[in-house]
């Protein structure tokens, strides 16, 4: 299956937790009909892309990254590729390049959508993204990438002011995500 094939399924499949994100769900899957080169950076107006919070072993602290262009805050994430097979491989990847720690496990997802303005087409089009968590293995040490100007572990119930809401909906969702799959196995 084409990663194009792979979203559209991925997102067909996924329950929106909130009316907000069921119509985005149903936006994103109308420009994937519309535009076979959605997965693409090169797709104006807007393009699928792929972010990550990437959760300490216990789940109590989500990594964020102190974004160059927005100067924020955030999570792991951006451009899928052409070696991508899969949204939850371009999560992966992602998370593992600007982070820089091996060993992620991403839980199960997406966990959220979110759509936001960026600056890839100027003056500018739109990240339809997909949202995911992974979590680092124990005593993981992060190295700050050339995508990020700081990177830094905050408490999920402790993001920092200059960061957004999103972020701190994936983090809380990813939280949850690893507590469930904790209390499952255990």
């Amino acid at each position: 299956m084409s990663l194009h094939g792979d979203a559209v399924a991925v997102l067909s499949a996924w329950a929106a937790p909130t009316p907000g994100e069921e119509a985005l769900r149903t936006e994103f899957l109308d420009h994937l009909r519309s535009h076979d080169d959605a997965m693409s950076r090169e797709c104006v107006p807007g393009h699928l892309t792929a972010t990550t919070a990437v959760l300490s072993h216990d789940g109590s602290q989500v990594l964020l990254t102190l974004h160059p262009k927005a100067r924020m805050w955030l999570p792991m994430g951006g451009h899928c590729e052409i070696s991508d097979m899969s949204l939850a491989d371009a999560a992966l990847r992602e998370a593992w390049e600007e982070s820089g720690i091996s060993g992620l496990e991403l839980l199960p997802g997406p966990l959220a959508v979110d759509k936001h303005v960026v600056w890839c087409h100027p003056p500018h089009s739109w990240h339809l993204d997909i949202e995911y968590a992974a979590v680092a293995p124990p005593g993981a040490t992060a190295v700050i990438s050339d995508e990020s100007l700081d990177l830094r572990w905050f408490p999920v119930d402790g993001i920092p002011e200059l960061s957004d809401d999103a972020t701190r909906r994936l983090a809380a969702r990813g939280q949850a995500a690893l507590s469930s799959a904790t209390r499952a196995l255990g």
